[in-house]
Order: structure tokens, then C-alpha cells, then sequence
């Protein structure tokens, strides 16, 4: 109450209009109308409900997609488990086949004959054989061609004028009586214009030994006309794949129109059987494929459907959807430039304002606007830039001080304060940064490790005032010898390091010396008695086996060692 009545008699004629503004405000309130943000706001807002009917609408196209995928997914892996079934019975009745074939004593008389032939049955030679092996070919639809051979496998007879090359087992398993089977990778028979598939089986004896071998080629293609019946009227396709991804067989469309697969496809196929892939299928499109794995035949069934076609429908309504979208944004877009072209017209001037600002131009002024939010915030923000334009200049003069002061602990953080050059702790990264550019560029970096000679005896006898104005005189020796690119640092007591960027150990040497000799000429002091200063120097440069700088500061300290060792006043060269 007491603030309240203070502020009342420092100003009592303006306590009327105060309150028929508050009353104005009300009003405002109780009849709300579109000039204030929050009514625009709130209808725009309203327009915004078309967002989540959007956010609903691409939610059932997804599930839809997903349905879709779904169920195209579970038909293709049942056509390809049901190929792949098919080729294995297939399989399995040629094999039973060729084995019937091989126990016929026809085949191991001629490979095992006997003392004595049995009653009434012929011995046969190889040409007989041969006409046998044609006779039985003709009678069997899917064999190309059957092929005898001895058990070092050496070609006995043939059904073909020139069979084709085959590789027996160095040694049979065990159980070739019950399963000793061999099938070849299947393979593009271009002369015959076919798929094939090649099987050994072995020719044993009446005493169970073996004595050879019979070869036969298959005909993969008479597989065809199961996939066809097992594809039907589906748009998808069934595949025969060999292991090198090269088609061998399909059940619409020969082995010659289909493209071959990726290696990178065939493993992804191969490593997971029953999973959905898109991949460049073997119609020259991207296909949504599953692949079945036979156990028993060396190959990969592949179920495939063209994705364009699988989603089809799908798109078609999809871009309808987006259409419709595209037309309720365009509508919502309209509405909302007209309402916010009220709102965006004052708020751009205090934008620019704000701008203006921002680039350091206080002298802005907005001009009044009418009462509301826009008109609250002009004032606001002339009141603001107002307190700106005053407050500036201790700013800035506050700033330039901050700034001297934090140049000033800048340099006191890396320079040694009694000889000016760089400390220990900035030399550990001009070592770091160094190390780091040669490991990149190979380009080497010298390294001077320098020490007083008989500092302690300066010390001692001239006092450390001397001593320390020799340390000061020596660092700008160093300074003035090295380039401008080199770096000087105090080590410790009366050790520097001199870094020599991209210089080698000969260069390095001649700095070395050069450096030498102007301290060894110099003389130290005023008055009638000088002092006489000379350094021992370590020189040595980065290596391709060092791990880190520690390694070069290292082999300098050691050859610096040395010189101190020789007597001193030398430059010393790091093994």
C-alpha cells in the first residue's frame, strides 16, 4: 500500500487514463476479433486439424504396404519350397536311376570280369557297351549322355561320341554301397542348348569292391514343366540358380533371356533362405525375391516378383492420395498467407529492427503501433533499445579491457617470463603438432637441445642476477639465429629447445654451429669483466619409428650428453 500511494502522489493526473485503458483492454477481451495474435493463432490452428488426417492417411498406407509385403512374402516363399521340393524329388528319382543302372551286370562284367561267365549271358567288350549305354539313354528321357570309367578313372565306354571331362574321387566315403554319390555343380551346356546337371555313381563289384565309376548328365530342363505347374497362374517366377548366380533355368522363360545375379545377391539369397529381398532380379528389374537352398543339390530356388508390379495398385492410390494432399495444402497455404500477412507485416519490422541491432546499429526506432500484442512489443522494444544506445559505451569500453587482459594471460600462459621465449608446457604442443604434420607429410623436423656450459658456476660466482640476464641474452641469441618459422622454448634451468621446422640433420647441424659460435663470441656482462658463455648442443630429428616427440627430445638429451662429455662447447649429432 505504501508503494501503491507514493507512486499515486507523484503522479496523480494520470491515474484516469491508466484505468479507462484497463477498461479498454477488457472490453477487448470480452469481444475478442482477429486483430490480436492469439485469435489468428487459434485460427490457424483449426486449419491445422487437416494434419493429423494426414498423419492418419499415410498410417493406412503404410499397414497397407506392409500387408501387401506380407502376403506377396509368403507366397513366394511357398513357391520356392515347393520348387525347391520338386527339384530335390526330381533329383532323388534320377539318382535312383543312374544307381539301378550301376548295378547292372552288364557294367561290372566288363569292369570285374569273372573266371567263368555265368550260364547263358555273353561277356560283353567295351563296344557292346557302349551300344548298351545309348540304348538305355534313348529310353530315358532327362539322361544326355552316360559315361564308364575304371576305378582310375579312365573312360571305358561312352553313350557320346565325345564325352564330356569328369574328375572322380581320389577316395570314395565309406558308405558308397548306400549314398555314395557325386553331383557336379550344374553348369550351361551351350552345344546342346540346355542345362545340365552331372552325377557319379560307383560301379561295385559282387564282393562289394569298386571297380569304376558311371558318369551321367541330366537334363535340368525337364524339371520345367513342374515349376510351371507349381507357378500356374501367379504372376511370380521360379528360378533355378547356379552357384556362380548364372541362371540356369526358369519356369516362363528360358535360361538365355534371364540376367545373372550379383555375387553380393547370391550370398545374401544363399545366407538366408525364406527372407524377403529386393534385389535386380533376373528380368533386368528390381524383383521382391525368397530363396529356398536344396540339401541335396548343388544349386539356389529363387521366387520372384516384379516390385513395381507388386505395388502397383498401391502407388496408383498413393498418388491420388498425394494429389488430394497436395490440393488441401495448396487451399491451407492460401488461407494461411491471407491471416498471416497481418501478422507477418508488423513482426518483419521488428525483425529488421532486431537485425539492425544485432549488426550494431542502435539508432533504430520503431514507430508506434496500435494497441495489441504488436503494439506491446514496439514499445517494449523501443524501451529495450533505448537502454542499448546508453549501456553501450561501458560495453564496449569494459570489452577492450577484457580483451588487453585476456591477450595479456595469452602470452603469460605460454612464454617463459624471465628470457620471453615459449615455456615447457607450449613446447610439449609445438612437439605435439609437429609429430603429428610428419606423420602425415613425412617431411622431418629437427630438434636442438641446448645447455650452458658451467651455469652453476655463473651462478655462484656472479650471482643469479648475472645468471639471469645470461639466460636472457642466450634466449635471444636463439631467437635471432633461428628463422622466424622455428620455434624456441626454455626447457629447464638453463636447457632450450630450438625445433627446426622441415629441416634435416645437416641443417640442422649448420644451426647448430652457427649458434655455437655466436654465443662463444659473445661476452655477457658490463663493466671490465665479461663473462665468456659457451653451449653444448644436441642435435637430431624425427624418425620414422618414433612413437611419439618423446622419442626425439630422447636421442637430443642423449646427444647432448655427448657433448657435455667431449669437453663441452661441441655440437653432438644423435646416433
Amino acid at each position: 500500500m505504501t508503494v501503491s500511494w507514493r507512486w499515486m502522489r507523484r503522479r496523480p493526473t494520470t491515474a484516469a487514463p491508466a484505468r479507462h485503458v484497463r477498461q479498454r483492454t477488457t472490453a477487448q477481451r470480452v469481444a475478442p476479433n482477429l486483430k490480436s495474435i492469439k485469435s489468428r493463432l487459434l485460427t490457424f490452428a483449426v486449419l491445422a486439424t487437416l494434419i493429423p488426417s494426414v498423419g492418419l492417411g499415410l498410417l493406412s498406407f503404410w499397414r497397407y504396404q506392409v500387408l501387401i509385403g506380407d502376403n506377396v512374402t509368403h507366397e513366394l516363399r511357398a513357391l520356392a519350397t515347393d520348387a525347391s521340393g520338386e527339384a530335390t524329388l526330381w533329383f532323388r528319382d534320377r539318382v535312383g536311376e543312374v544307381r539301378a543302372l550301376s548295378a547292372a551286370y552288364t557294367l561290372i562284367d566288363v569292369l570285374a570280369p569273372v573266371a567263368a561267365p555265368r550260364p547263358g549271358t555273353p561277356r560283353i567288350g567295351a563296344p557292346e557297351l557302349g551300344l548298351y549305354l545309348r540304348s538305355v539313354q534313348s529310353k530315358l528321357d532327362p539322361l544326355l549322355e552316360l559315361t564308364v570309367a575304371d576305378a582310375s578313372g579312365r573312360t571305358i565306354a561312352s553313350s557320346a561320341a565325345a564325352p564330356a571331362p569328369f574328375v572322380l574321387p581320389q577316395a570314395w566315403p565309406n558308405t558308397a554301397i548306400t549314398d555314395g554319390v557325386i553331383v557336379a555343380p550344374p553348369r550351361r551346356d551351350e552345344a546342346r542348348g540346355t542345362p545340365t546337371l552331372t552325377v557319379v555313381v560307383p560301379i561295385l563289384s559282387q564282393r562289394n569292391e569298386l571297380v569304376g565309376a558311371l558318369v551321367a548328365i541330366l537334363d535340368l530342363a525337364t524339371v520345367q514343366p513342374r515349376l510351371r505347374n507349381l507357378v500356374g497362374a501367379t504372376p511370380a517366377d521360379v528360378i533355378l540358380v547356379a552357384p556362380d548366380g548364372l541362371p540356369l533355368l526358369g519356369a516362363r522363360a528360358d535360361a538365355g533371356t534371364l540376367a545373372p545375379l550379383e555375387p553380393r545377391t547370391v550370398a545374401l539369397l544363399r545366407a538366408q533362405p525364406g527372407e524377403p529381398f529386393r534385389f535386380s532380379g533376373h528380368h533386368w528389374s528390381d524383383v521382391l525375391g525368397v530363396a529356398d537352398v536344396p540339401r541335396s543339390l548343388p544349386l539356389l530356388v529363387v521366387a520372384e516378383r516384379d516390385h513395381r508390379e507388386v505395388y502397383q495398385a498401391w502407388l496408383a492410390l498413393l498418388q491420388f492420395f498425394a494429389a488430394l494432399v497436395a490440393g488441401l495444402t495448396l487451399l491451407v497455404g492460401i488461407s494461411a498467407w491471407w491471416m498471416g500477412h497481418s501478422i507477418v507485416g508488423p513482426l518483419n519490422h521488428l525483425t529488421d529492427a532486431a537485425d539492425r541491432i544485432a549488426r550494431g546499429d542502435l539508432e533504430v526506432t520503431l514507430r508506434a503501433a496500435p494497441n495489441g500484442e504488436i503494439g506491446h512489443l514496439t514499445r517494449v522494444f523501443n524501451l529495450m533499445a533505448d537502454r542499448l544506445r546508453h549501456s553501450h559505451a561501458e560495453v564496449a569500453a569494459a570489452s577492450d579491457a577484457l580483451q588487453q587482459q585476456n591477450r595479456l594471460l595469452e602470452t603469460l600462459a605460454v612464454t617463459d617470463g624471465l628470457t620471453g621465449v615459449y615455456n615447457r608446457k607450449k613446447l610439449t604442443d609445438i612437439l605435439a603438432d609437429q609429430f603429428a604434420r610428419f606423420r602425415r607429410s613425412r617431411r622431418p623436423f629437427a630438434l636442438l637441445m641446448v645447455d650452458i656450459d658451467s651455469f652453476k658456476v655463473i651462478n655462484d660466482t656472479r650471482g643469479h642476477a648475472a645468471g639471469d640476464e645470461v639466460l636472457a641474452r642466450a634466449a635471444a641469441i636463439l631467437r635471432h639465429t633461428v628463422r622466424a618459422v622455428d620455434y624456441v622454448a626454455r626447457y629447464g634451468g638453463e636447457e632450450f629447445v630450438v625445433v627446426l621446422v622441415e629441416t634435416t640433420t645437416a641443417a640442422a647441424r649448420d644451426v647448430a654451429e652457427r649458434i655455437r659460435s655466436v654465443v662463444e663470441a659473445e661476452r655477457f656482462g658490463a663493466g671490465d669483466d665479461p663473462i665468456a658463455v659457451t653451449v653444448s648442443i644436441g642435435v637430431t630429428h624425427s624418425h620414422e619409428d618414433d612413437d611419439g616427440p618423446e622419442g626425439v627430445l630422447g636421442r637430443a638429451d642423449a646427444a647432448l650428453y655427448e657433448a657435455k662429455r667431449a669437453g663441452r662447447n661441441k655440437v653432438s649429432d644423435a646416433p
